[in-house]
């Protein structure tokens, strides 16, 4: 089937590799399935991602790490061909085969192929080489310095390689390679060769480089760190290329926490000043996304008097995306800064993005609250919250819509039942401007996902404020909400009075619920009507079995003659529910 002219049927051979190797057995999985693998390499790049994947997988298949080696020659291969993905499975394989190899058979067999990669005349056989050179170091034991002294010296080669794409991906796996290398050889061969990769002419090598800044921080003495590290990370935050300085703000703070915080404060805290204001907004989005936990690292006195003003300054950006990164990390400056620097010198900003233009950045402000309310309580914002919540909630994208819904809940708990009567500022009072009337009025959107939401929400609430606040002030606007002419929402309601069935426990279910369901269950419209047949077996489950059988079931039995066939079929699926009750 391999041969098949079909690529479908090819595709599925290759993915049944491993089913096949086990037919076979482990020994003629390596005298024929292996070597035909081997020599089958002029296949449709698919084909030969397959295989490479698999690859990884057949190593109990040909009797385990004794055996590992056989799978070398058909990865040896596919770590040479054009297409990328095709060899970056491959690196993945020979790297899982590398590690379940015995060391004995790794110095015989593993190493030797990696240095023929590494030497290879084709640029795709030395960028695979890059990727595997760190498990053949690691596999050789502390008698074999030769061959370790050879991989050290293949991957210098690499990395002083004439072609862009090897010093790339030399650059790449510097930091893995460097973990398998004993702390004096990082220190000195390794450096040297980070050394040249930080003033590489292409910038794509020095973008690469910058993430080895973190990991090289990790393995070198603290002093060290701050002596060879810190100043090539301070070069590339000044870097001509915004890529690299992006690269910077992203790994930034894994290398303060390397250097710690004196130095971070001292060494690397103006650099972070720097990214914060840079030219390109996409370096701004990545040095805002790391704000609170740089302000974390620095400490309250060096967050407020070197980061706080930078962030001022961002939360009226030209860039939505800029204002959108930082109010999604604002808040969490405030356990930082305390309750005092945060009153005074964050809430400003969050009142600017808590009024922004963008939804985006409303709804980041709104998700994070909780952590404000942790140090200061959010009473200082709540007469603010309220526009902007109305806001969102009527926003013309339904998505955003969908998400305020979704965090009405927590804000309620937290700041009590008040706020959900509160009255926004300026407007006359009037009881459409409450934040429970919003609630309510979603039941009603012209988006369904938004009305199921809508429901959701209305039964959470309901939990957490309990079943009197329920009574009182949601389910009389629920049944109001009974007579829109449209049935979507009168179906609506029905889900709701479904979902609030069981937090307003059974005496007020029966009394008000019941009734109004009895009534959707004579509804004009069959999809109203088998809307109350599901909803009938769910709410079945909040009562007993008296009140099962001496209201839900006789209503079900009715719905169960209906002329609609699906209001039958619906009807007698929640008689079975009635049933399994029982």
């Amino acid at each position: 089937t391999a041969q098949n002219e079909n690529l479908q049927l090819r595709l599925n051979s290759i993915r049944r590799l491993t089913t096949i190797a086990t037919a076979l057995g482990p020994e003629r999985t390596r005298d024929e399935l292996v070597p035909f693998l081997t020599d089958n390499d002029e296949d449709e790049d698919e084909c030969l991602l397959a295989v490479a994947e698999e690859m990884g997988n057949l190593i109990p298949k040909v009797g385990g790490p004794e055996y590992a080696r056989v799978l070398l020659p058909p990865l040896e291969t596919l770590a040479t061909v054009e297409e990328t993905a095709v060899r970056e499975k491959a690196v993945a394989s020979a790297r899982a085969v590398g590690e379940a190899m015995r060391a004995e058979d790794a110095h015989e067999h593993y190493v030797p192929a990696v240095l023929r990669l590494a030497g290879g005349d084709w640029f795709t056989a030395r960028v695979s080489a890059c990727g595997i050179l760190a498990t053949a170091y690691g596999k050789c034991d502390a008698t074999r310095d030769d061959l370790r002294r050879d991989l050290r010296s293949a991957f210098a080669k690499l990395c002083d390689d004439d072609t862009p794409m090897v010093r790339r991906a030399a650059a790449q796996h510097l930091g893995a390679f460097a973990a398998k290398c004993d702390k004096a050889l990082v220190e000195t061969e390794i450096m040297a060769l980070f050394k040249k990769l930080t003033t590489d002419e292409q910038d794509s090598v020095r973008l690469l480089a910058v993430e080895d800044c973190a990991a090289l921080g990790k393995l070198l003495d603290r002093a060290v760190c701050v002596a060879e590290v810190v100043p090539a990370a301070k070069k590339f935050a000044a870097d001509k290329s915004w890529r690299v300085r992006y690269n910077v703000a992203q790994q930034l703070y894994s290398l303060c926490e390397s250097v710690g915080a004196e130095s971070a404060r001292a060494e690397l805290l103006p650099a972070y000043e720097a990214l914060l204001t840079d030219g390109e907004a996409e370096v701004r989005i990545a040095a805002a996304g790391c704000a609170s936990d740089v302000a974390r690292l620095v400490g309250p006195d060096a967050a407020s008097a070197k980061i706080v003003p930078k962030v001022k300054d961002l939360a009226q950006d030209a860039s939505q995306h800029v204002r959108a990164a930082l109010a999604s990390v604002i808040m969490g400056l405030a356990p930082t800064l305390g309750k005092d620097r945060t009153i005074d010198q964050l809430l400003p900003v969050f009142l600017i993005l808590l009024k922004d233009e963008f939804p985006e950045v409303r709804l980041n402000i709104i998700s994070k609250l909780d952590q404000v309310n942790q140090v200061i309580g959010v009473d200082l914002l709540s007469q603010e919250l309220l526009p902007a919540i109305k806001d969102l909630a009527e926003d013309i994208h339904w998505r955003v819509r969908l998400a305020i819904i979704e965090y009405i809940p927590l804000l309620a708990s937290q700041m009590g039942t008040a706020f959900l009567f509160q009255k926004a500022p300026g407007v006359d009072g009037a009881e459409g401007e409450q934040l429970n009337a919003l609630c309510l009025r979603w039941l009603s959107d012209r988006v369904y996902s938004i009305r199921e939401a809508a429901a959701v929400n209305l039964q959470k609430l309901a939990e957490v404020f309990g079943a009197e606040w329920a009574r009182a002030h949601v389910l009389p606007k629920v049944m109001e909400l009974a007579k829109n002419d449209h049935y979507l929402y009168r179906a609506t309601v029905v889900r709701a009075l479904t979902l609030l069935a069981a937090p307003v426990g059974q005496e007020t279910c029966m009394r008000e619920i019941m009734p109004a369901l009895k009534l959707a269950a004579k509804d004009k419209v069959p999809n109203v009507r088998f809307s109350v047949a599901k909803a009938l077996g769910e709410v079945a489950s909040a009562l007993d079995r008296t009140a099962t059988d001496g209201e839900v079931r006789p209503a079900l039995v009715e719905l169960e003659s209906d002329p609609d066939a699906d209001v039958r079929f619906y009807a007698g699926q929640a008689l079975q529910l009635c049933d399994a009750k029982a």
